[in-house]
């Protein structure tokens, strides 16, 4: 159990005073960069990010599950205001991510401010967001029902990790 001269255990606590060494608060910037992203129209897979993190640092699961959950809910809410700043469309949606995006309208429509607990789901999750604001649904439930659903899914691919 001994580790080797110059490397660390991964099981090894953040070091003097709880600080963190560079590589772990690299990962945890790298990690919430990509949830941010993630969260938005852009593609992206922070799951994968956060799996890594994990796996290099076993000891960041609560940090890693926290910087991924805000770094997502911050994107998903950056959506939500790109949402609140765009015109009502008047026409019926012609291309397949028009008809995506207006089934997520519908959804957050019948279902307000819960229907962002659903705000993870690959494909309609962005326009979710989109739509929340578009709608002008009340940001501290968009951003409590986001915030929750999007930490639920974390928990569970942190789990996976470890």
């Amino acid at each position: 159990m001994a580790a080797r001269a110059g490397t660390r255990r991964l099981e090894q606590p953040a070091g003097p005073a709880g600080r963190r060494d560079m590589g772990e608060t690299a990962t945890l910037w790298a990690l919430f960069t990509s949830s941010f992203l993630a969260a938005t129209l852009l593609p992206g897979g922070s799951e994968a990010v956060l799996f890594g993190a994990l796996t290099l640092h076993a000891g960041l699961f609560w940090p890693a599950l926290a910087v991924a959950t805000l770094g997502n809910t911050a994107g998903g809410m950056s959506s939500y205001l790109i949402g609140r700043v765009l015109p009502r469309p008047g026409d019926a949606p012609e291309t397949r991510r028009e008809r995506w995006q207006a089934r997520a309208l519908g959804w957050a429509q019948r279902h307000g401010s819960p229907v962002m607990l659903a705000s993870w789901v690959p494909l309609v999750g962005d326009p979710l967001c989109v739509a929340a604001g578009w709608l002008r649904l009340p940001w501290p439930a968009v951003l409590a029902f986001m915030a929750l659903g999007k930490a639920a899914r974390y928990l569970v691919v942190a789990w996976t990790a470890t």
